[in-house]
């Protein structure tokens, strides 16, 4: 498996890989499908510079991303803070392409100035909650009820760490 930078040929693999996550109701707030187009901006934020989108790619084929963004955009005493965020295809979940996802952004966070990660979970994400948890995260806050789902509502935690020093 090979990870590296996206660039915006991938962009489309990694709006299906998001939509497909939007179906399960369980790993993004997001409850209607995307359109690759209206993610070109969202794309073009994540600067390979400061807040890169990484893709795991095998056999020429997108499987999974992961990507650091920025937290309360613009406020300068935050800068060295990201919110990461990380999607696998279906087909390619329970093969550690995550874990190995996770631990490659981890270990880039220093080249791009990043002292602290934290990635906003749903709570019933248990899948997502125990890869955090093996990487060290621990929860720092819950948000109780915040992501209704067709009426049934689910809250939020926050899984954080420090990266570097």
């Amino acid at each position: 498996m090979e990870i590296r930078i996206a660039n915006i040929s991938d962009l489309g693999s990694i709006t299906e890989i998001y939509n497909q996550a939007i179906l399960t109701k369980n790993a993004t707030a997001d409850i209607y499908p995307v359109e690759t187009e209206s993610r070109i901006n969202w794309f073009n934020e994540h600067t390979p510079d400061k807040y890169p989108i990484f893709v795991a790619v095998i056999d020429d084929k997108v499987v999974g991303w992961i990507s650091l963004s920025p937290y309360r955009q613009g406020r300068a005493a935050l800068r060295y803070t990201a919110e990461v965020s990380y999607y696998l295809h279906t087909d390619f979940q329970g093969r550690k392409i995550g874990s190995q996802l996770l631990e490659f952004v981890i270990n880039e966070c220093p080249n791009y100035q990043i002292k602290t990660l934290f990635s906003i979970i749903l709570e019933h994400n248990i899948v997502s909650i125990k890869l955090m948890k093996k990487f060290g995260f621990e929860q720092w806050a819950y948000l109780p009820n915040v992501a209704d789902f067709d009426g049934v509502e689910y809250g939020q935690v926050y899984y954080g760490r420090r990266v570097y020093e």
